[in-house]
């Protein structure tokens, strides 16, 4: 069974410190995914998905990211509006997970998106709150228990907040 490893960071600039932490460590990039709030733009926009790193990138440096670099490289960064809660930008297996999720989401928000991944709905409800308020989510996916304390430990060191762990089923 495929775990995730879940982690809020405060900022952009933490999560791209995360995200290259995790990296550092022996992570894929295919392995993490980040989910943030565009803050950006006010309107909504339409899914934009992109696979190659140096659009990813240029998507990174454009929402903020600072120079994008590091979330840039994730696979399928992209652009997402969840109906009823706002523009999102997210990248990694979470994105796909996303895209399909948003269309049903109007009735369930971010959370019941979240739910849908396999996080528990208490956690789901405090993340969407972070994640909305200017918070990123960030997590690692992966097959083992080793891997899993890894990554919380590479959470625990970058001072991340909220870290918890579930099986997941379709991510």
């Amino acid at each position: 069974m495929t775990k995730a490893v879940f982690c809020i960071a405060q900022n952009t600039v933490q999560a791209e410190s995360i995200v290259n932490d995790l990296v550092t460590a022996g992570f894929s990039n295919n392995d993490i995914s980040v989910l943030f709030s565009d803050k950006s733009n006010s309107q909504d926009f339409a899914h934009e998905k992109h696979t190659k790193a140096p659009e990813g990138a240029a998507i990174g440096g454009s929402v903020g990211l600072g120079t994008g670099a590091v979330v840039g490289l994730l696979a399928g960064i992209g652009a997402l509006a969840i109906p009823g809660v706002g523009p999102f930008i997210a990248a990694g297996p979470i994105m796909g997970a996303l895209s399909g999720a948003a269309v049903g989401a109007a009735t369930g928000g971010l959370a019941g998106v979240l739910i849908g991944l396999g996080i528990p709905e208490y956690e789901a409800k405090r993340y969407e709150g972070k994640i909305t308020g200017g918070n990123a989510l960030i997590s690692v996916h992966t097959t083992n228990s080793e891997a899993v304390d890894l990554a919380k430990k590479v959470f625990e060191e970058a001072h991340a907040e909220d870290i918890s762990s579930t099986g997941e089923s379709s991510v």
